[in-house]
């Protein structure tokens, strides 16, 4: 009887050697399987849904909260932005083998960097199927085998996806192997997943913040991760009310349940009384519950703020509101209170607005734009394997780059050391 860690050794083998043929594969090749996998997911569209229905059906049966429920849909405009993200990878520049720095040396020789892939990336995620489609798609662009386990909520949705993927590969002649979706749902085989460094290079979990903490303690490969997205927007003594309040709303409630959506925001003393209320009124209309300072329920009718709100990711319409006095005390709250995932300044104050970039140690950090814009695919990068907050290797949106590492060439013409 074959047992699962027994079952992930072998997709980890079948990985490792997937890799080394990944490897040898051109940029055409690569874009032909993703071109090609675009449009067996628009031809296999209802077959996909009824997957995913399934997969609603018995999340529904298990009372799966609202939010989760929405992230685990597949509708047609979610199939089509997936569509989309494809044609955006192949569309991007082939990061693999690219050299860079070459300098010569008294010597002679030539030194510079190879842009190379990783090799296998193990990346867990609950939820999300399109995050089936976006993960492949950078993988195979940047040269990496994938072992995909997603969760057990979307298995339906997620094997569905997988025979796309699968089908695009044949297409341009690349092994299967390239992208292995986990079929069991036995939790069991995430440890296993974790600790592979034989076969797995890094890992990239997606998910809830108990989940990045468990796989971050007991992971034995590298992991690239962030833990809660607790992002803020300070609204400037030299904001445009123009653009304050439309960025606020957006940040907060343009999807509750997100890493980069507002958790925390902060006035200028010098423009609460003016803007607090019509900012108030707006997310009541909302539905959001408002938790502010002392201050602030000065202003406007709001719930008493606790120091837990400050370091909470709500994920929910739920937003924790702070007066400060300046830009100083906005600074300083943010990366009291942060998790370095997302921060933004509103202001039309040029000097204030570099200070803020220069000093708030964050992944992305804003001027005059909502935190929803902290996204691989508004980026440019064609969609994104997650957002990191870690300050080694890759930090912010992970793409193509994220995904490859660098070696040392040297270039030489027979030289030989003295």
């Amino acid at each position: 009887m074959t047992t699962v860690q027994d079952y992930m050794t072998t997709l980890g083998r079948q990985a490792r050697q997937a890799s080394k043929a990944l490897a040898k594969a051109n940029t055409g090749m690569k874009n032909q399987a993703l071109l090609a996998m675009a449009q067996v997911i628009d031809d296999q569209r209802e077959t996909l849904k009824q997957a995913n229905q399934r997969d609603l059906a018995a999340g529904r049966a298990k009372g799966l909260e609202p939010a989760m429920l929405d992230r685990l849909e597949l509708t047609d405009a979610r199939i089509d932005t997936m569509i989309e993200g494809l044609h955006q990878v192949a569309g991007l520049a082939d990061p693999v083998g690219g050299i860079t720095d070459l300098e010569f040396r008294p010597s002679g020789i030539q030194v510079g960097k190879m842009r190379v892939p990783l090799g296998v990336i193990g990346i867990i995620y609950e939820s999300r199927p399109n995050v089936t489609v976006e993960a492949a798609s950078l993988c195979i662009k940047s040269g990496n085998a994938v072992i995909l386990r997603g969760g057990s909520e979307s298995i339906e949705s997620n094997q569905a996806l997988a025979a796309c993927i699968h089908a695009g590969l044949d297409q341009a002649q690349l092994p299967g192997t390239v992208v292995q979706v986990v079929e069991t749902t036995d939790r069991e085989a995430v440890g296993a997943l974790i600790t592979m460094p034989d076969y797995v290079d890094v890992i990239v979990p997606r998910g809830g913040k108990a989940l990045i903490e468990r796989i971050s303690q007991d992971a034995r490969v590298p992991v690239i991760k962030h833990l809660d997205g607790i992002c803020h927007v300070y609204i400037d003594d030299d904001a445009d009310v123009a653009k304050a309040i439309p960025i606020a709303i957006n940040a907060k409630t343009h999807r509750y349940g997100v890493c980069n959506a507002m958790e925390t925001l902060l006035v200028a003393q010098s423009r609460a009384a003016e803007m607090l209320p019509e900012l108030a009124r707006a997310f009541a209309d909302k539905g959001v519950e408002l938790r502010g300072c002392d201050r602030t329920a000065e202003l406007i009718d709001c719930v008493p703020a606790t120091e837990a709100d400050w370091t909470t990711e709500y994920l929910a319409p739920v937003l924790a509101i702070r007066v400060v006095a300046g830009l100083d005390e906005a600074i300083d709250h943010i990366n009291t209170y942060s998790s370095q995932h997302t921060d933004s300044i509103v202001t039309e104050n040029y000097t204030r607005g570099r200070r803020f970039l220069t000093e708030v140690d964050s992944a992305s950090v804003m001027i005059n734009a909502s935190t929803r814009f902290a996204d691989g695919f508004e980026y440019g990068l064609g969609a994104e394997i997650g957002i990191s907050t870690d300050k080694i290797h890759a930090r912010g949106p992970v793409g193509l780059i994220g995904l490859t590492s660098q070696k040392y060439v040297v270039l030489g013409d027979g030289q030989i050391r003295e």
